[in-house]
């Protein structure tokens, strides 16, 4: 049995691993974490190499790219299990209540947020062992990572939704359109990594608490700048605002995570389902504009689950791809 459930598991993830694999997004990504690997063990490339071994084979590792190598691999393996305690220790809301540090760190660590951390260290490897291999061919693959950032962006969120997506002339109108509304706002960037691994968190959600009088939207501030700037978003390339959710009541910000501290920094702050719900009520949100609703429109409090599951109703629109 303890060997039989691990195939079952795998077996099922097949159809998902596929879907997964066929966008070129992650498989370009692999090339270029396992590049130094294969330049260096591949026999048609590897001749001719520099090599520090005593054997002189240019066909496999010194000691000092081994030793590159196992410190890239502790890192990973820390980086990926202290996420992974983070979210058992921090998953429910007792551990949250007792221990003030899980705030603002629970929740369930992805399996794209874990290949994401394989990637970007392992790339940063291959960089460092391309360097001290040649220079030439360091800036080469230097070269091919930032052609590669440039040009592959990861794919976008496709799945079922109830969100209404803003332009920078429509968001205040809708905001302000009936005060008994209460939205949700993300404000993204299709560039962000963490803007994409957050999306079907966030689809997830508005399926889940969407109602007449609690509304979930998303605007581009990567396209729409002048948002960015009116809401106060900070749209630079290092910036940790992305994403950033701001809660909106009659058409007034009550909050938004991540919090801004005093010298204009984003706050440290996970964008979990969890978290989400937590730091926003949403579960208290939900039933009050529920019973809100009831008195204006009776018998439609939620729209009906065909039409959430697609995303479209009430003039909701999905993004343009």
């Amino acid at each position: 049995m303890a060997v039989l459930a691990p195939l079952l598991a795998l077996l099922y993830s097949v159809p998902g691993l596929c879907r997964w694999l066929a966008r070129p997004y992650y498989p370009l990504s692999a090339l270029l974490a396992t590049a130094f690997l294969l330049v260096r063990k591949v026999p048609p490339l590897c001749r001719g190499l520099p090599s520090q071994r005593e054997d002189g084979n240019p066909c496999d590792f010194d000691w000092r790219e081994v030793e590159i190598l196992m410190f890239l691999s502790a890192i990973v393996m820390m980086k990926n299990r202290r996420s992974s305690e983070w979210g058992l220790q921090c998953g429910g809301e007792a551990a949250y209540e007792a221990s003030p540090y899980c705030e603002g760190t629970e929740g369930r660590v992805t399996v794209e947020q874990h290949i994401g951390n394989i990637f970007m260290f392992s790339k940063v490897a291959n960089a460092i062992l391309f360097f001290r291999l040649d220079i030439r061919m360091g800036l080469l693959y230097l070269t091919l990572c930032i052609v590669f950032l440039m040009t592959c962006k990861p794919p976008l969120y496709m799945g079922p939704e109830y969100i209404k997506y803003f332009s920078d002339k429509t968001i205040d109108e809708e905001l302000e359109r009936d005060k008994r509304v209460t939205w949700i706002v993300e404000f993204f960037a299709n560039w962000s990594s963490e803007c994409q691994s957050f999306a079907p968190i966030f689809a997830d959600l508005s399926l889940k608490y969407n109602c007449s009088g609690l509304h979930f939207g998303k605007v581009d501030v990567g396209r729409y700048t002048d948002v960015s700037t009116r809401y106060k978003v900070s749209t630079s390339p290092l910036t940790k605002q992305l994403p950033t959710l701001i809660l909106f009541q009659g058409g007034t910000e009550i909050m938004r995570r991540p919090q801004i501290d005093k010298k204009g920094r984003a706050v440290s702050w996970t964008f979990s389902e969890e978290n989400v719900i937590r730091e926003f009520n949403l579960n208290e949100l939900y039933q009050k504009a529920k019973k809100q609703s009831k008195p204006r429109d009776e018998g439609s409090e939620e729209p009906p689950e065909g039409q959430a599951a697609a995303g479209l109703a009430n003039g909701e629109t999905k993004k343009e791809k």
